[in-house]
């Protein structure tokens, strides 16, 4: 998928684009939700990216879930959709995007923690309450998870 985007933007430079992206909110048995250090702008987000061509939403939610922590999710429930200016983002090299986000979520994962060095610094679980600095596409959806869990909607 990186040279998809790689050659879109040799053709479009920085302008904005539109991506669809998909991710997974994973929760451990505390509701502790699970976050990887990003290597690309050094900040917290819900594994997820880009969805490679021809594949599906939720298979593109497993890869990522397992490139960016190690763990193999089972059984995803479709936790929101996310568009609009909130999905608006300039990454550090200019690179301008407008996510179209689906995200899942579970509790249903197998598998170790491991941390590749390559797209995540570091994976944790943390208390919804006490989140690190997040990925400015990622506080919306974090905070919609944090008023479900702390009003026990999920």
């Amino acid at each position: 998928m990186a040279d998809y985007i790689t050659e879109l933007r040799k053709l479009v430079g920085n302008k904005p684009l539109t991506l669809s992206t998909s991710g997974a909110i994973i929760l451990d048995k505390d509701n502790k939700v699970l976050l990887h250090h990003r290597s690309d702008n050094d900040l917290w987000g819900v594994p997820g990216g880009i969805i490679e061509l021809g594949e599906s939403v939720e298979d593109a939610a497993k890869r990522e879930v397992y490139e960016e922590t190690g763990l193999i999710a089972h059984n995803l429930n479709l936790f929101n959709i996310y568009s609009g200016e909130n999905q608006h983002y300039i990454y550090p090299n200019g690179d301008e995007v407008y996510y179209v986000s689906v995200v899942y979520y579970t509790k249903d994962y197998t598998g170790e923690i491991q941390v590749d060095g390559i797209e995540s610094k570091d994976v944790k679980f943390f208390d919804v309450n006490n989140l690190p600095q997040l990925s400015p596409p990622i506080i919306c959806i974090l905070e919609e998870l944090k008023n479900k869990i702390n009003n026990n909607l999920l």
